[in-house]
């Protein structure tokens, strides 16, 4: 077996720190875990985290991104195979009716923006982030438009913030009570797509 290089070694304790970080930060939350319990559940020294991660709320950051991306493939396969509109967007209300108000994912964004919102570097790395997603957001909007041929009743800018302020809020009351529908964010989703016909 070849000896990996110390780029792949490197890659591979950060891989795993961030692993065992994930596992942590959403089964005890953000103040809880501390850079010494992902050091020792990893099994590297403190010295090995923070060679990867300078803080924790670095490290947070990058649960947090891993969060975003496993749920876009997510909602991306329930797309998938799809060529209709209404299956779209069944497909969707199946993806939030299964993730919206996950509760230790929904627990870690708000404790975590609770806790660091006096940090004006992580706000401005909060806020680069949801600019990006929302942005993605309007993208895949304007694109189902164009497939579709579509009329939206709303600029797509525009639908993709109503859109994630609508889940998030939903995201935050089906944390704690799950019987919360997630229709009127699918009802609003229909209502952007209103060429539909």
């Amino acid at each position: 077996m070849a000896r990996l290089t110390r780029a792949e070694s490197q890659a591979r304790t950060r891989e795993h720190v961030l692993e065992t970080a994930y596992t942590l930060f959403l089964r005890d939350g953000f103040a809880t875990t501390s850079m010494d319990r992902v050091a020792e559940a990893a099994g590297y020294s403190k010295g090995a985290v923070y060679s990867n991660f300078a803080t924790k709320n670095e490290l947070c950051l990058a649960v947090l991104d891993r969060i975003v991306t496993e749920q876009m493939t997510r909602l991306t396969a329930e797309l998938d195979g799809t060529h209709r509109v209404d299956d779209r967007i069944a497909g969707f209300a199946r993806w939030a009716e299964q993730h919206i108000g996950d509760s230790p994912w929904t627990s870690l964004e708000v404790e975590f923006a609770t806790a660091t919102r006096r940090d004006k570097d992580v706000c401005r790395q909060l806020a680069a982030r949801r600019r990006k997603i929302t942005e993605g957001v309007a993208e895949l909007i304007e694109a189902q438009a164009r497939e579709f041929g579509l009329t939206l009743s709303m600029p797509a800018d525009i639908a993709a913030v109503t859109l994630l302020s609508l889940g998030i809020g939903l995201g935050v009351q089906r944390a704690f009570d799950p019987s919360v529908p997630v229709e009127p964010l699918v009802d609003l989703l229909y209502q952007v797509m209103r060429g539909m016909g």
